[in-house]
């Protein structure tokens, strides 16, 4: 009965403690000190707080197997200790079943739902949009990125980040030279990524996912911006000697102002589709590609 109570009264402590934790946490600190958020404004996307709920889920779980492991180490390490005196080894068991029973089935609850939550939101998060309200196709190629606005039926060609000049003091790279991305905020969003060579990875760092692009396939990827400012990504694939600038922004901006850019692009010249005109390899129609029925724009045009 004493035990009873004496496990009882640690657990209370032990729920206690970590409410108080928690209360006493900031925003940064609740999101596991991801990236995409900021106190008091909106997420980066609609998907960023689930996959921050499921990384800070996991820590708390493995935390909390790694404070009862580590106590059960400590107390066994002081409460069997040899005492002075002792001589011998003491009493050997050759097995303890409720132990095992016990050290196989734990872990197993453990691996199995922690596969089930992260199953639950992969499904979710990539889950497609039928009728996506932007639709984008990114192309990844050594070492910088292009973009056809589907819809607007313009584009964008980039070029690989450009080191600043080596006499300032700068040692970054020339910001207005790096590709970059619009997108409306609030509207839902289809980037379908696709390569032009090797494979790459398109993360947005903020945004807290990133998927790949590989040779002969397209990757579609939705989701919803929701706080307009300007996010970076990069390749996250090693993909040549000048992976390290193959960088690229987001600008997710008001309706307005993404109109206004189209209507830039439209201006400098850049209607239609780059579609596969500067592939180095032909992929169409291979293995995994979604999508090849959707690209006989192999040249600039409005078609």
């Amino acid at each position: 009965m004493r035990s009873i109570r004496r496990r009882v009264i640690l657990a209370s402590l032990t729920a206690v403690g970590v409410t108080l934790a928690l209360t006493g946490c900031d925003d940064l600190q609740l999101h596991g000190y991801l990236p995409g958020f900021i106190s008091g404004q909106p997420d980066a996307t609609n998907q960023t707080q689930r996959v921050s709920d499921l990384w800070v889920g996991s820590w708390i779980t493995l935390l909390g197997v790694g404070v009862i492991t580590w106590a059960i180490i400590v107390w066994f390490a002081i409460v069997y200790r040899r005492r002075r005196g002792q001589t011998g080894l003491p009493v050997q068991l050759r097995y303890n079943m409720p132990i095992e029973i016990f050290y196989t089935v734990v872990p197993l609850i453990l691996v199995l739902g922690l596969f089930a939550f992260t199953a639950r939101d992969q499904t979710i998060i990539e889950t497609r949009y039928d009728t996506p309200q932007t639709i984008i196709d990114a192309y990844g190629k050594q070492w910088a990125w292009d973009f056809d606005y589907r819809n607007e039926q313009v584009y964008e060609q980039g070029i690989q980040a450009q080191p600043e000049d080596p006499g300032t003091a700068n040692t970054g790279f020339v910001e207005a030279k790096i590709p970059t991305l619009y997108l409306p905020v609030n509207r839902t969003t289809e980037i379908r990524l696709r390569t032009r060579d090797v494979n790459h990875s398109f993360w947005v760092i903020d945004f807290l996912y990133k998927k790949d692009m590989i040779a002969g396939r397209t990757n579609f990827w939705d989701f919803k911006p929701t706080r307009i400012g300007t996010f970076e990504g990069k390749c996250a694939e090693l993909c040549g000697e000048y992976h390290s600038r193959m960088l690229f922004n987001v600008k997710v901006v008001s309706q307005a102002d993404y109109d206004a850019h189209i209507a830039s692009l439209r201006a400098a010249g850049n209607t239609g589709l780059l579609g596969k005109a500067y592939d180095k390899d032909d992929n169409a129609g291979a293995v995994g590609d979604q999508n090849s029925g959707q690209d006989s724009e192999n040249a600039v045009s409005g078609n």
